[in-house]
């Protein structure tokens, strides 16, 4: 693996193990050029997906951005940082196996908002907001009456 700091073709690997959830392997990394330590993490990768936004345009799927997005959503939220993961691995998961390459954008905009309402309430309503894109007041007041039916 090609050094992130001085871009030297060789690292050696210092230590390896698995993630809390098993979902990934955790490997500390050491360059024999410049002596930087970093992290790279291997997980399994079923397929390439490709996104296609409501414009057309077509993207990479990247699992980094959920995760952001995810965060920010959470932010300041009392949700352990073990059960995000293992949401997020979840909803990689179904993604690729959907069994389509080519995912649109609302789809995974209502997954993540499916698993965001399973994990707490307040960053569900944060999320939809965004992605629904409220105007108003009303508009959350529509989707939060929305959610009290819901429960009911």
């Amino acid at each position: 693996m090609r050094c992130p700091f001085c871009s030297h073709p060789d690292t050696q690997v210092k230590d390896s193990r698995p993630t809390e959830d098993n979902s990934a392997i955790r490997r500390r990394r050491s360059c024999t050029e410049c002596g930087a330590r970093f992290t790279t993490f291997e997980r399994v990768h079923l397929r390439e997906l490709t996104i296609i936004k409501s414009s057309g345009r077509r993207e990479t799927f990247d699992r980094d951005k959920i995760e952001r997005s995810i965060r920010i959503a959470l932010r300041k939220r009392p949700v352990e940082e073990e059960r995000v993961a293992r949401v997020v691995t979840s909803m990689v998961r179904r993604l690729e196996t959907m069994g389509e390459t080519e995912i649109p954008a609302a789809t995974v905009g209502e997954v993540v908002m499916e698993a965001l309402r399973s994990l707490d309430s307040v960053a569900y309503v944060r999320f939809a907001s965004v992605y629904r894109n409220f105007r108003e007041a009303k508009d959350f007041e529509d989707f939060i009456g929305g959610l009290d039916e819901d429960v009911e």
